[in-house]
């Protein structure tokens, strides 16, 4: 097989941009079926299996159309532009949803998680008002978003960093 000197960057858009519909998908489908607002979690496990399977097989991917060398620093560059552009894709479908598609879904999130606290008998309704305060604070989706970003950045740097070591050959 035979170097191609495939370019880093339009490799990982591609794999960045279809992670990032898989986890619009699945918040879509969060939303559809009422998960999201019930503080069900259980369909983002399946992200987070996807997430650093598809980092990986990226990297696998690279190395093979490369004449299978790749360098710890390829597969780095990699995973955290797959890892980015899937999160950047997402925060842009968050921010249109929350300020376009439903408006009024964050309160109503925000009262369904109130009414989940107040199911706990160890919380007074003074602790949930603090509560409430509090992630009213961290519920904006412009801070969400970059938090998100941030977020998917740094695991995306941690299974590159694993998979670049397992994988890696150079000349």
């Amino acid at each position: 097989m035979e170097s191609q000197n495939v370019s880093v960057g339009s490799f990982a858009k591609n794999y960045g941009l279809v992670l990032g519909l898989i986890l619009i998908l699945i918040s879509v489908l969060m939303y559809v079926t009422g998960l999201q607002l019930k503080g069900e979690q259980w369909p983002m496990y399946i992200y987070y299996i996807i997430f650093p399977t598809v980092i990986i097989y990226a990297i696998n991917q690279y190395k093979k159309s490369n004449a299978n060398i790749l360098s710890l620093g390829s597969a780095i560059k990699i995973g955290l532009l797959i890892a980015v552009i899937s999160a950047i894709v997402f925060a842009v479908y968050g921010l249109i949803f929350n300020y376009i598609i439903d408006p009024e879904f964050q309160g109503l999130a925000m009262e369904a998680t109130r009414d989940k606290l107040l199911e706990n008998p160890n919380l007074t309704e003074e602790l949930v008002d603090q509560q409430m305060v509090m992630i009213k604070k961290f519920s904006n989706p412009l801070l969400g978003s970059a938090f998100w970003i941030a977020l998917s950045a740094f695991f995306g740097l941690i299974y590159s960093l694993i998979g670049g070591l397992v994988m890696k050959k150079e000349v």
